[in-house]
């Protein structure tokens, strides 16, 4: 099974106070990460936020 990945909201506060927290394949959460980036906190979808994004996937223990 392939190592699943994580990102939490609470981790990068914003105005918000989001608390999503999003966890499966690394394609998987990289792909709703950036969706709820652009849609829930206004982010601009381009290549440098998935960049930014997949740089902050944490590994989570299956």
């Amino acid at each position: 099974m392939a190592n699943r990945k994580s990102i939490d909201c609470r981790d990068y506060p914003s105005e918000k106070n989001c608390s999503l927290k999003i966890s499966g394949t690394e394609e998987e959460v990289l792909d709703a990460a950036v969706q709820h980036a652009v849609s829930a906190h206004g982010h601009e979808e381009t290549s440098e936020l998935r960049e930014q994004i997949k740089s902050m996937l944490k590994n989570e223990a299956d």
